[in-house]
C-alpha cells in the first residue's frame, strides 16, 4: 500500500493500475473511494473482496461526463434536468441498465439497474479521463467500517489490500451522494445525502423515500447496519454515562469532539466519519454517546448513517 500526492503522474499511474485490474483508492468530494475497472468483473470482485463487502450491496459506478451514461443506461427527462443541476456532484442516479451495458453484472448485484454518479472533485474526474473507462468505486474502507474522509483513513481500514492511494486532501461534503431511484413513475430516494429531497422535488416534483426492505438493498448504503464502529452507538444522547465518548453538537457540555460547536449541519456533515473514527477507539471508551443533531435538510442523512451505525449487529 502505498499513499502517493494527486500529482499528472501519480494519476497517470493509477490509471495504469486500473487498465491493469488493480485497485487506487481515490478522492471525490463526498469521500474516498475504492475504485475499479467497472467493466472488468475481477477488477469488481476485488473491490468485494479488499471490503469483505456483501455481495447483494450493490456498487456505485463513477463516470466523467454525462455523455459516457449512454451506453451505459436507460434515461430519461428527470435525469437530464437533474443531471444538468447537480452534475458533477453528490447525487448517483439508480437507472435501468442498457442493453449490452459494459459493466460487470457484478457492479449490480444480479439487478436490473445500475447506479451512476459524477463525482465533482478534480483527482477523480482527472483519474476517471486518463482511465477513460467507467469506475465502481464504494467508499475505500473495509466493509460495514467509517468510511474515509482521508487518505490515512484508507490506509488504516484497508492497509495492503489496496495498491495505491491518490492523496487529494481532506473530503469537502464527506458524507455519501444522496442516491434516487428512477426505475419506477414516481422517483425515490433510497439513500439521502448532500442533495436533499426538497432541491430534487423543487426540479421534477414530488420524491418518496424508500421504505423497502434494508436486507436486500437495491442501491448502496441501504443495509441496515452500516457505517458502523467497533463501539455500540446510543443516539440522542442529553447527557454521558461512564466511559462513554460524546459526540457533541452545538452547545453540547462535556462532548469529546464536537460536530459543530456553532450547530452548523453541514460541517457537521462533513466532520461525521473522520470523528466516529476518532472516537471508535476501545481502549479508551466502551461506546459513543450522540448528542441530539436535528433532522432537517442534511440532518436527514446524518441521521441516517447514526441510525445505521446504531442498529443491532447480526
Amino acid at each position: 500500500m502505498t499513499i502517493r500526492p494527486a500529482t499528472a503522474d501519480n494519476i497517470a499511474d493509477g490509471a495504469r493500475v486500473l487498465r491493469a485490474g488493480g485497485l487506487v483508492a481515490f478522492p471525490t468530494e463526498t469521500v474516498y473511494g475504492l475504485g475499479g475497472d467497472a467493466t472488468q468483473g475481477k477488477a469488481v470482485a476485488g473491490i468485494f473482496a479488499a471490503k469483505g463487502r456483501p455481495s447483494f450491496n450493490p456498487l456505485i459506478v463513477h463516470v466523467a461526463d454525462t455523455s459516457w451514461v449512454t451506453g451505459l443506461a436507460v434515461t430519461d427527462a428527470r435525469f437530464d434536468i437533474l443531471a444538468r443541476a447537480f452534475w458533477p456532484g453528490p447525487l448517483t442516479f439508480v437507472l435501468p441498465r442498457q442493453i449490452n451495458c459494459p459493466v460487470s453484472e457484478l457492479v449490480s448485484a444480479g439487478l436490473d439497474s445500475i447506479a451512476l454518479r459524477m463525482p465533482d472533485h478534480p483527482v477523480a474526474q482527472k483519474l476517471l479521463r486518463e482511465v477513460e473507462r467507467p469506475l465502481a468505486a464504494p467508499s475505500a474502507n473495509a466493509s460495514g467500517t467509517v468510511s474515509p474522509t482521508l487518505a490515512t483513513h484508507v490506509a488504516a481500514s484497508l492497509g495492503n489490500k489496496v495498491g495505491l492511494i491518490l492523496d487529494g486532501g481532506p473530503c469537502r461534503v464527506g458524507l455519501e451522494s444522496t442516491v434516487l431511484d428512477l426505475m419506477q413513475p414516481r422517483a425515490t430516494i433510497l439513500r439521502p445525502g448532500a442533495i436533499t429531497a426538497e432541491q430534487i422535488a423543487a426540479l421534477i416534483g414530488s420524491v418518496a423515500v424508500s421504505t423497502e426492505d434494508p436486507a436486500a438493498p437495491k442501491s448502496p448504503g441501504q443495509l441496515a447496519s452500516h457505517y458502523a464502529p467497533t463501539l455500540p452507538i446510543r443516539l440522542s444522547a442529553t447527557s454521558i454515562k461512564p466511559g462513554e465518548a460524546l459526540l457533541g453538537f452545538g452547545r453540547t457540555a462535556q462532548a469529546t469532539l464536537n460536530l459543530s460547536e456553532s450547530g452548523d449541519l453541514i460541517e457537521a456533515a462533513a466532520n461525521l466519519f473522520a470523528m466516529m473514527r476518532a472516537l471508535d477507539d476501545p481502549t479508551r471508551f466502551n461506546a459513543i454517546a450522540v448528542a441530539p443533531i436535528p433532522a432537517t435538510g442534511i440532518g436527514v442523512a446524518i441521521h441516517d448513517r447514526l441510525t445505521r451505525a446504531a442498529a443491532a449487529r447480526s
